[in-house]
């Protein structure tokens, strides 16, 4: 297998897992208010199982994290697709809440492991001159789960209602197949792996400073991300009141922009930096929250979702590469995933306080003020860190 084939094939799997990870997370996003309907729960109730899935996700980075720096990036990633896919099929089948919650929990645990290890695989193999780019492509499988999962919504919900659509998790297994195929392990990892668990835990306690940082970047990243898409198909419901079929074609055109910005904007961090690239592009993204949030003209609502998500994701088409390279080799299956989902868990209540914020006002205020906070503190926390773009994986950290 040529170099160009095998690094072809990590960031396939690695995208294709983290779109499959992102597709059964936003099917509950979309079938919120018809779970909370078959279990006789609120909204509100409904979006603390999405709290419960993003609280989880560190526990996943820590285990499979610390399993692809001890034993290798493959084995890890193929364990936890298996392990997800399991749980997503088995969601459809949750006979009541308290079975439900438990399930997105354990999702959780899955979806957390998945970003780390396929992350350090990818970066670790494409080269330095291309990370920007490959790192959004990577980043954006994101938003190509929403994207399908807001199409498998459109054309499958009607007919078949929210419980067969999570059977289509299982797809995950024949992923791990293609990954003990077509991917070969990491010569970074195999030249730079501890020997021993102790020497880990030391390299591992050695970075404190750099994790604390990293987690502090992810929390506004993912207050960020989790911010603009968790609940907004919620408002669409509720405040403008569009059936499922709209909000499905503009939650789609919204990841399509999502996409488009995540390649583009790590495309440009290839060239001025990736602290730089992350500050513009959440600088554009607040001001296009008047017209994401307070425009009620079809076209100009489209357009708001459009260009919101072109620049967020644009800023978080960045974060693979960004975060890969701050990371030493032999922490880096873990470091990064682990401080990405502690992110998650301290950001993981802002779907709660954005439901509670619409019950006190109106929701346009409540998806503005929180947006325009989260992207402002982004940028400055992102001005505030170091970076390392284009270094040389191979040479001593």
């Amino acid at each position: 297998m040529s170099s160009q084939t095998d690094h072809f094939s990590a960031v396939l799997a690695s995208f294709l897992g983290w779109m499959l990870d992102a597709f059964d997370f936003f099917l509950v996003v979309f079938c919120l208010t018809a779970i909370a309907h078959d279990f006789h729960k609120t909204d509100k109730e409904i979006a603390l199982s999405i709290t419960v899935t993003l609280a989880f996700r560190p526990v996943g980075a820590f285990l499979f994290g610390l399993l692809a720096d001890r034993y290798g990036r493959r084995l890890p990633l193929m364990i936890d697709l298996i392990f997800y896919s399991v749980v997503e099929v088995a969601t459809g089948f949750a006979p009541n809440f308290g079975v439900f919650l438990v399930l997105r929990a354990l999702f959780g645990i899955g979806m957390g492991g998945e970003w780390g290890v396929g992350a350090s695989l990818a970066m670790e193999k494409v080269p330095a001159r291309l990370r920007g780019v490959l790192s959004g492509i990577l980043q954006q499988g994101y938003a190509c789960g929403n994207l399908v999962a807001a199409l498998c919504f459109l054309f499958l919900f009607k007919r078949w209602g929210w419980r067969p659509l999570f059977f289509l998790g299982g797809l995950p297994a024949l992923l791990a197949l293609f990954v003990r195929t077509n991917v070969k392990e990491s010569t970074v990892w195999e030249e730079k792996k501890k020997p021993n668990w102790g020497s880990l835990w030391k390299a591992i306690g050695s970075q404190a400073k750099l994790f604390g940082y990293l987690t502090l970047l992810m929390t506004f990243m993912n207050l960020a991300s989790h911010g603009t898409q968790d609940m907004y198909p919620t408002f669409l419901e509720r405040y403008l009141h569009f059936g499922s079929d709209k909000r499905s074609v503009i939650s789609a055109i919204s990841m399509v922009g999502a996409i488009s910005g995540g390649v583009l904007v790590g495309y440009l961090s290839d060239k001025i930096g990736r602290r730089l690239a992350i500050a513009i592009a959440l600088g554009l993204a607040i001001l296009m929250v008047p017209l994401w949030a307070y425009s009620t003209n079809a076209a100009l609502l489209i357009a708001g979702a459009f260009l919101i998500q072109f620049f967020m994701q644009g800023a978080w088409g960045v974060i693979p590469a960004h975060l890969s390279e701050l990371a030493p080799a032999s922490v880096r299956g873990f470091l990064p995933g682990f401080a990405y989902q502690c992110g998650v868990l301290l950001a993981s209540s802002v779907v709660v306080l954005e439901a509670v914020l619409a019950e006190h006002t109106a929701y346009p205020n409540a998806m503005a003020l929180t947006a325009v906070t989260v992207f402002a503190g982004g940028i400055i926390v992102t001005l505030a860190g170091r970076e390392r773009k284009g270094r040389d994986f191979h040479a001593d950290d």
